[in-house]
């Protein structure tokens, strides 16, 4: 029934080689952790490869901008030019006799080396006769006739310019003022020009049009294009045109909270375990005239707040309590304290009614104190990592927070719960809700200032700044809001679309800021243990 048994045979040499199934198994692994290999490696070039198109997509714009600079500079000069020799042609009648045939071929020379593209030299502005550029002018007029200019006016000098300085403006989004200066400096005749148009301290600011595109609009569906700045962007108004340092204050240690008081007269500046109190009212004071100690001595103070009616301090930082100081009695002190479970807070923001108190802890909790009766009475839990800064709508009714695990979150004071969440992909340094409502201004770790509709997926994405964004305070007109950082820069910025209206440049890090009620006054607080006082100039 059954086949005689038989020995197994022996493999032969030509025979082909049988796997076991373990054998395959392994091979099939070995091949698909190959393949995956493979997989991860082209995943990673292939966004590589999209990083690298952002950035060119980036640079092409920024070379698009640059070309509206020169495209207005070269109709303003051509502007001077004609304007100038209107002026010449007017003069020139009320010369003496032997001189007018001179003065006639030097016009006709004007005008031929006008023709064919050769610099004209611009004679100064006579006084008493009609200026060459209309009064009210200003950069931001000039800088919204950039789309309507830039293609009646040849661009074969500016690609040239642009191959010739690739280097000075690759990898940024603006130039130093040092390239400024030497790359577009006015002639001095167009400089007295000018003078008599514009005031003195304003020169910066009118060689804004030659930056590179610094202010974006970001659509909702992620489509990024340079903002236009309307003409009334830097005029008008409550917007400033500069800031003036009129004090430094020497704290003696690095300055990470400021506060000013209403009226404005006094300044608190926060450091290393205690909260020191200065009269500016005299510029001329250079000690304080109180020091604070709180936390303890080897703990920074983060934030200070005081209280609508300037009679109470209040202050957080590197230590699990709240220090309140009653400021109404001859000599400041502790009335009360309030101890969190959090180690750290990082930030403070006071309910319009001066009844309950907001810190943002270290641990991503937001507390929330009723100051009168010194308690505890909610927390809003919702950030995954410690919750950086804060602040609150003038009704009283929300409240913005912002994170180090990226987040921004707005927050219902009345039923308690989140109503908001936008996911950034920085860590939220600083923010700031804008007084009149709508907009929110976010400052972050990669140096972007982002203005957010709070309603709306529309925002704007501003790129002044080149290291990240400690502070961020609005003015309390609305109109416009300064940021500060760790690249040394005070910036002022325009409501919501981010036109600059001045720069300052400190000796160290900006770590904090402050506007007073009236925004006539401008206080920062430095790595360079001081704080500065500016005067704001409209």
């Amino acid at each position: 029934m059954y086949p005689p048994a038989r020995h197994p045979v022996p493999h032969q040499p030509g025979q082909p080689f049988k796997f076991t199934v373990t054998e395959s198994c392994d091979r099939i692994k070995e091949e698909f952790q190959f393949l995956q290999a493979q997989y991860h490696s082209l995943k990673m070039e292939c966004e590589k490869l999209a990083s690298e198109k952002t950035e060119m997509q980036r640079h092409y714009v920024m070379y698009y901008e640059m070309s509206y600079g020169l495209n207005i500079e070269m109709h303003k000069q051509a502007e001077i030019v004609k304007r100038l020799n209107a002026i010449c042609a007017q003069v020139i009648p009320f010369l003496s006799q032997e001189v007018r045939p001179n003065k006639q071929q030097q016009l006709q020379a004007q005008h031929l080396s006008h023709g064919h593209g050769i610099p004209v030299p611009l004679t100064p502005h006579p006084a008493g006769l009609q200026p060459p550029l209309p009064p009210g002018a200003s950069t931001a007029s000039l800088l919204a006739l950039s789309s309507a200019l830039s293609h009646q006016l040849p661009l074969k000098d500016e690609r040239k310019h642009h191959e010739n300085n690739s280097e000075h403006t690759r990898g940024k989004t603006c130039w130093p003022s040092g390239v400024l200066d030497s790359e577009f400096a006015f002639s001095p005749a167009v400089n007295k020009v000018v003078s008599n148009n514009f005031p003195a301290e304003t020169h910066i600011d009118l060689c804004a049009f030659c930056r590179l595109a610094y202010s974006f609009h970001v659509s909702a569906d992620g489509q990024m294009q340079p903002v236009p700045f309307p003409p009334d962007a830097l005029i008008g108004p409550n917007i400033p045109r500069h800031a003036r340092q009129i004090n430094t204050l020497s704290h003696g240690e690095v300055v990470c909270a400021v506060t000013i008081s209403n009226p404005t007269r006094h300044v608190y500046t926060g450091g290393k375990g205690c909260v020191k109190v200065w009269d500016i009212s005299h510029p001329g004071n250079k000690t304080p005239v109180s020091q604070l100690d709180c936390l303890n001595r080897d703990n920074y103070i983060r934030s200070c707040r005081l209280l609508p009616d300037g009679r109470t301090l209040i202050v957080g930082g590197e230590a699990s309590t709240l220090s309140i100081w009653d400021l109404a009695t001859p000599t400041p002190r502790i009335k009360a304290e309030l101890t969190s479970s959090a180690p750290a807070c990082y930030a403070l923001a006071i309910s319009p009614d001066s009844k309950v108190c907001f810190s943002c802890c270290s641990d991503g909790n937001i507390a929330v104190w009723d100051l009168h009766n010194q308690t505890l009475v909610r927390q809003f839990q919702g950030h995954t990592d410690g919750a950086s800064c804060i602040d609150i709508s003038n009704d009283g009714t929300k409240l913005w927070t912002g994170g180090l695990d990226n987040t921004v979150r707005s927050w219902d004071l009345r039923e308690g719960r989140q109503l908001q969440q936008h996911d950034f992909t920085s860590q939220i340094f600083s923010l700031g809700y804008c007084p009149t409502g709508e907009w929110l201004a976010v400052g972050m770790e990669n140096s972007n200032v982002e203005v957010l509709h709070v309603t709306k997926p529309d925002k704007y994405q501003l790129h002044l700044h080149e290291s990240c964004v400690l502070s961020l305070r609005f003015a309390h007109c609305g109109k416009w809001f300064v940021s500060t950082g760790k690249d040394n820069l005070l910036n002022a910025w325009r409501t919501p679309y981010g036109a600059s209206i001045f720069q300052s440049k400190e000796s160290s890090s900006v770590l904090s800021c402050d506007i007073s009620i009236d925004d006539k006054y401008i206080v920062t607080g430095s790595g360079d243990k001081k704080a500065t006082v500016y005067e704001v100039i409209y």
